[in-house]
Formats: C-alpha cells, sequence, structure tokens
C-alpha cells in the first residue's frame, strides 16, 4: 500500500483546543469582532479585551451576553454554554442595567415609563440581572407601584386606557419573573398588594395578559406561604373566579383552575368540606364539564393536569369518613343499617314492646342482617371498625339503597334467597369493594406534580364517586355469579372475585370513558368470560418452558439478550429525551433536554424554550458532562431534589420517577422522567454506562419478552427448510384488475 507524504512546508490542519472557542462579538455602531475566546481565562479578562479593541473605558461596567431571543447575560456559572459560531452582544453591566431601569421605571414620561417597564419585563427573566434588581429593592418598588395602582396614571385611564393597560401588564409580568427565581420570599407582601391584585381579576376580565399574571400571582402566593393563603382566601372569592371559566381562552381556564386547586389544598381540614360545598352551590362541576371538558376545542397537557389536580383534591374529601370507624353505640350510624334493612325487606309495622315481641324483634333483625350479607348477624355495626374503608362503605350502601333501589333490592333478595351456596353476601363485598375503589383513585393521597390522569366520567356528576360504587357492586355481583364463587370460605372467593373484579375496572378506565354509562358498558363488555381470554391470550405471549434443556438454553443466550436491551438503552440515550423543570408555577415550567453522545462519552444537556417536536441536536445543548466523571446514580428518596421541603414534593408517584446522577464533590445532576417507562429507560442506560446492572422492571419485562421469543424461533422445527439471505422479491403487477370486486 503506498504512503503519500506530505510537503515539508505543508501543514496538517488541527482541531482547535476544546477550551477555545470562536464567536462573534456585536457592539452598537461597529462591525462586530471575530475573535477566540480562551475559556480558561477569568471572563473579566476577556470583556477588558474586548472593550480595550473598541478603545471603551471602565471595562468593569460592562459584560457580555448572548445576541439570541434570550439575551441571558454571561457570567462565571454559565460561560460553558458557549458554543462556537455564537454571536454575543458587549453592553452594560447586570448591575448598571438594573440601577438604569429602577431610575427609568420612575420616570415621569408615560411613554419613558411604558418602555422601561417593557424592559424589565423581558432582563427579568435572567436570573443574574434578576439578583442585582433585586438587590436595589426592585420588588419593593413593583408592589408600591401596584399598591398605589399608579393613582396618577388611573386618572388619564379612560383616554390613555391602551397605554395603561400595557404599563400594568409589563409591571406585573416583571414581578412574576422575578419572583420566580426564588430569591425573595413570598411572605413580605403586604394586604394593600394582595386585594389590588385579586381586584384585577374582576376589574381586567376583559385584558387576558392582565389577567393571566394576576391569577399567576394569586396560585403562587396560595401555594408558597400559608399566610398569604389566609389573606388571598379573604380576597378572592368562587364566584368571582367561576365566570373567567366560561370563556374560551383555555390558557384564563387553567389559571383559574390552577388557583381553585391552590386554595382548595391549602386549605385547613375543618375547612376544605366548606369549599366543596361553595363549589357545588356555585355549580363548579357542570361549568367545567360544558366549557373546558366539552368544548370544541383539545385539552392541553397543562389543562389536564389541573383536572387531575381537582379530581385528586375532590376524592380526597372521602378521606375523613374512609378512615372514621363506626361507633357501635351511636344510634345515628346504627340508624343507617336500620334503614338498610328496611329497604330491602320492607318491614311491616314494629310489634308490641311486650318482652315476648321484643325477642322475636331481635331474631328478625338477626336474619335480615345474615341476609343483608354481614359477618356480625347481631350487631352489624362492628363490621364498619376497619380502616379503611370505616364509615365510607356505610355510606355507599346506603346511597345505593336510596338512589338504585330497585337494583339493590333485586341484589340482596336474588342472593338471600339462594339455596346453593353461590351467594354474594352484599355487606361484605361492599366493604371490601369500597376499600379497592379508594385505592384505584388514591384517596387520601397527595396529587402528583407529573400526572395528567383525569378522567372525564367523574365530572358528569355531583355524587361521582358513590355513582361509580353503584356500577361497581352491581358488576362484582355479576363476576361472583360468573365465577360460581361460594360464601362459605368468603375469604378465598373474595381475594379471586376482587381480582377480577379490579381488572375489569382497571381495563374499562383506561379507556377514559367520557360518562358514567360509557364506562358501564364498557364493563358489559368485559365479562369474567372476556377476562380469561385476554389473560389466556397475554399467558401465551409469554409463555415460559421450564424443563431443564430449555432453561440451559436460556441461561446460554440470556447473556446475548441483556447485550441486546442494553444497547437499546444506550441508543435510547444517543435519541436524548425532553425532562421538565418543576416549579412553583408550573404553567410556565421550561424545559430541558438530556441526551448521550455517539460515542457513550460524554452526557449532553440544556435549557429549552418549549418542548421539541423531535431530537435536540448536540450542538444546540449548552452543557457537558463527561461519563468518566459520574460517582453514582441514585433513585427515589435518595435524590437530593426529593429531600426538599415543597408541596407536591413528597408524594409517591415524583418519587418513582425521579433520579439523580452524583459527579464530583458535590456536583448532580437531577431529573424527574416524564413517565415510567422512561425512568427505567434512563435508570437502565446509566448503569449500563457505569457497568453495574440493570434492575428495572422494563428489562425484566423486555427479558422475558425477548427469551421467550428467541426460545420459540429456536424451536421451530426448519429441517429442510432453507431460509433465504434475501427477502423474495415482490412479484409483478397482474396485467389487468377484472378480478377485483367492488363491495359498493
Amino acid at each position: 500500500c503506498p504512503v503519500v507524504l506530505a510537503p515539508k512546508n505543508s501543514s496538517v490542519a488541527m482541531p482547535p483546543p476544546a477550551d477555545i472557542v470562536k464567536v462573534a462579538i456585536e457592539w452598537p455602531g461597529a462591525f462586530p469582532k471575530l475573535m477566540e475566546i480562551d475559556q480558561k481565562k477569568p471572563l473579566s479578562s476577556i470583556i477588558k479585551e474586548v472593550c480595550d479593541g473598541w478603545s471603551l473605558a471602565n471595562h468593569d461596567q460592562f459584560a457580555l451576553q448572548h445576541a439570541d431571543s434570550s439575551n441571558f447575560y454571561i457570567t462565571e456559572k454559565n460561560r460553558n454554554e458557549i458554543k462556537n459560531g455564537a454571536i454575543l452582544r458587549l453592553t452594560t453591566s447586570p448591575a448598571q442595567n438594573a440601577q438604569q431601569l429602577h431610575e427609568r421605571i420612575q420616570s415621569s414620561s408615560m411613554d419613558a415609563k411604558l418602555e422601561a417597564l417593557k424592559d424589565l419585563a423581558n432582563y427579568s427573566r435572567d436570573v443574574t440581572f434578576a439578583q442585582e434588581f433585586i438587590n436595589l429593592d426592585g420588588i419593593s418598588l413593583l408592589t408600591q407601584m401596584v399598591e398605589s395602582g399608579t393613582e396618577r396614571y388611573q386618572k388619564l385611564q379612560k383616554i390613555m386606557k391602551p397605554c395603561f393597560g400595557d404599563m400594568l401588564s409589563f409591571t406585573l409580568t416583571a414581578f412574576v419573573e422575578l419572583m420566580d427565581h426564588g430569591i425573595v420570599s413570598w411572605d413580605t407582601f403586604s394586604v394593600a398588594f394582595i386585594k389590588k391584585i385579586a381586584s384585577y381579576v374582576n376589574k381586567f376580565a376583559s385584558d387576558i395578559s392582565i389577567l393571566q399574571r394576576s391569577l399567576a400571582i394569586l396560585e403562587s402566593m396560595v401555594l408558597n406561604s400559608h399566610d398569604l393563603y389566609q389573606k388571598v382566601a379573604q380576597e378572592i372569592t368562587i364566584g368571582q373566579l367561576i365566570p373567567h371559566l366560561q370563556g374560551t381562552d383555555q390558557e384564563i381556564q387553567t389559571y383559574t383552575i390552577a388557583v381553585i386547586n391552590a386554595l382548595f389544598l391549602k386549605a385547613p381540614d375543618d375547612k376544605r368540606q366548606e369549599m366543596a360545598n361553595i363549589l357545588a352551590q356555585k355549580q363548579l362541576r357542570s361549568i367545567i364539564l360544558t366549557h373546558v371538558i366539552r368544548a370544541q376545542r383539545a385539552i392541553n397537557n397543562e389543562m389536564a393536569h389541573q383536572l387531575y389536580v381537582l379530581q385528586v383534591l375532590t376524592f380526597n374529601l372521602l378521606e375523613d369518613r374512609m378512615m372514621t370507624k363506626m361507633d357501635p353505640q351511636d344510634q345515628a350510624q346504627r340508624d343507617i343499617i336500620f334503614e338498610l334493612r328496611r329497604i330491602a325487606f320492607d318491614a311491616e309495622s314494629e310489634p308490641n314492646n311486650s318482652s315476648g315481641s321484643m325477642e322475636k324483634r331481635k331474631s328478625m333483625y338477626t336474619r335480615d342482617y345474615k341476609k343483608l350479607g354481614f359477618i356480625n348477624h347481631v350487631n352489624p355495626a362492628l363490621d364498619f371498625t376497619q380502616t379503611p374503608p370505616g364509615m365510607l362503605a356505610l355510606d355507599n350502601m346506603l346511597y345505593f339503597a336510596k338512589h338504585h333501589q330497585d337494583a339493590y333490592i333485586r341484589i340482596v333478595l336474588e342472593n338471600s334467597s339462594r339455596e346453593d351456596k353461590h351467594e354474594c353476601p352484599f355487606g361484605r363485598s361492599s366493604i371490601e369493594l369500597t376499600k379497592m375503589l379508594c385505592e384505584i383513585l388514591k384517596v387520601g393521597e397527595l396529587p402528583s406534580e407529573t400526572c395528567n390522569d383525569f378522567h372525564p366520567m367523574f365530572f358528569t356528576h355531583d355524587r361521582s364517586f358513590e355513582e361509580f360504587f353503584c356500577i361497581c357492586i352491581q358488576l362484582l355481583n355479576k363476576t361472583w355469579k360468573e365465577m360460581r364463587a361460594t360464601s362459605e370460605d368468603f375469604n378465598k372467593a373474595r381475594k379471586r372475585v376482587m381480582q377480577v373484579v379490579k381488572e375489569q375496572i382497571m381495563r374499562a378506565l383506561t379507556t377514559k370513558p367520557s360518562s358514567l354509562d360509557q364506562f358501564k358498558s364498557k364493563l358489559q363488555n368485559l365479562s369474567y368470560t372476556e377476562i380469561l381470554k385476554i389473560r389466556q391470550s397475554e399467558r401465551m405471549n409469554q409463555e415460559d418452558f421450564q424443563s431443564r434443556p430449555i432453561l440451559e438454553l436460556k441461561e446460554k443466550i440470556q447473556p446475548e439478550i441483556l447485550e441486546l436491551i442494553k444497547q437499546q438503552r444506550l441508543n435510547r440515550l444517543v435519541e436524548g429525551t425532553c425532562f421538565r423543570k418543576l416549579n412553583s408555577r408550573r404553567r410556565q415550567d421550561k424545559f430541558w433536554y438530556c441526551r448521550l453522545s455517539p460515542n457513550h462519552k460524554v452526557l449532553h444537556y440544556g435549557d429549552l424554550e418549549e418542548s421539541p417536536q423531535g431530537e435536540v441536536p448536540h450542538d444546540s445543548l449548552q452543557d457537558k458532562l463527561p461519563v468518566a466523571d459520574i460517582k453514582a446514580v441514585v433513585t427515589g428518596k435518595d435524590c437530593p431534589h426529593m429531600k426538599e421541603k415543597g408541596a407536591l414534593k413528597q408524594n409517591k408517584e415524583v418519587l418513582e420517577l425521579a433520579f439523580s446522577i452524583l459527579y464530583d464533590s458535590s456536583g448532580q445532576l437531577n431529573f424527574i422522567a416524564p413517565d415510567k417507562h422512561e425512568y427505567c429507560v434512563w435508570t437502565d442506560g446509566l448503569n449500563a454506562l457505569l457497568g453495574k446492572d440493570m434492575l428495572s422492571d422494563l428489562t425484566r419485562n423486555d427479558l422475558d419478552t425477548l427469551l421467550s421469543m428467541e426460545i420459540k424461533l429456536r424451536l421451530l422445527d426448519l429441517e429442510n427448510i432453507q431460509i433465504p439471505d434475501a427477502p423474495p422479491p415482490i412479484p409483478k403487477e397482474p396485467s389487468n384488475y377484472n378480478f377485483v370486486y367492488d363491495c359498493n
């Protein structure tokens, strides 16, 4: 093989050092400079060099910022985000800029003030500028402007209404952006400021921008301060918020439901039911159903999340009854059981109070309570001393007896008159079913920060949980008969039947029925026979052979399958995933993207303005983390960001999606996966990079599926069958299509 030598005077082009970045720097009124930035040099030295090139004195009053739409300042902390070919701008320092804007927003000129507030709203997104402006007591200045209502301009409001509206909008936008950085505590604001913001919710209903920001401020106040919750609750009423749900702007509707959810979440336990009653009086549910869920437009993710939160908080009102034991001595509670008996058996007039008739009455009651399916025939109140479901089970039974009387009587009488031991005891079944429904709907758990799983059917009825129970108790009775379960060994039968009923309910819920009637219809198509067919089909797909030769074959090919899974996980990491940055104002959350380099040596990550439609290129992600620097991957409660205190942090669902990368001495990269699948992919992939085992549920499922498929393929009878190396050729088109039959 001939070797071509380069001429002596020629030079081979070498890639630039990793610490050198080539950029263009702009300065108003001058041609942009092309220069190389040495990332090892202090930033102040680079700024001085740039200033000297344009003969600008006082270089300490200048700074560099990105010339894109963000205009974010470059600091020692974020300078690694600068990429080759980036366009930067030399500008006044954050401190200088903050000082100038602090003075400009106090200008006596209306136009100058408006322009200054517009600039402030834009710059406040940058945490570097925000810190400097806050140091000048800038937030206090903005709150004073809001509290005073910019009185001198309010007098001119009638003749300069658009200008006034824009000014207030920019003021509130700047305030929201500054507070979003978490530098200043929410506890510092006065009642006058809260009153003013609350008044804007009514006064500026037609000004979307002001209304949106006012609602966002109220929500943040409620979520971040107990004292402010009490003050906001006094200033804003549900009646004032309801009209905003009846409009057509989904973003305003989302903010409105978010404020209602915040008030609901932070309300003391004794006030929560009172608030729920007010919401019912104001017909919140039917308004949401009409103007949001059944509106002629798609529900976006944020609205879905807020509806899910409202659904969870509404069902959590049941927790008190769920955890309340029945007092066997409480006559009012015992009267409920008497009412169940009366409706079922239509008792005749009470016997006389003679000693003989008393004994007869006790005997009759005991017989009837046995027919109703209670464990304790003499004193059924003892059946409701277990929590959960406590008194909630009795509430459900009474609701069913009163509102679905025919179905109730049919179930009780049908099962009490059977002689084949296949009766389904109504009392015990209702208690077990109520407990299971509470588990399915996670009654008592805080809402997840990431979940969007709301069910439209629960917004179609004021007593949706009770109606849910009524449908499911009839399903349980039907499934019990189909399975021919017996009451002799109730505990064993209960376990088997309840497993099937839970599967029926869960499968129906996953279809997201739009109404309770549709849910009922879905259940009718999921009979016990149909569940058996589904199970058998799934079992056949996951068939596992346990003979010794098969087990040996499995053991032999398992490393190969694991390597295949590992490569799939790493390929997914190379593709990358968009993660959400959660904060106190969820609707304005930002996104960030993380992906692995193709050579598997570096993790690239960076912030995004919005959720991407596809993959994000490596060169647009500002930060890098060498895989070699990763010390450990931790999950759940061990994650640093899960140890922080927050209103919704410590809930089970978020903990199950959280993981963190620990690097250096104290460096950390915190994640909350969009869903369980992505969580498994990333934790598996990161463990594979570190040479550790992949232990996720997804890996176990993939391993079982792929092993089963591979074994079935290897066991196929392929003797004397030649497998072609290339796919068969596509046949030529027919000369005519006369053989085609037109069904129309």
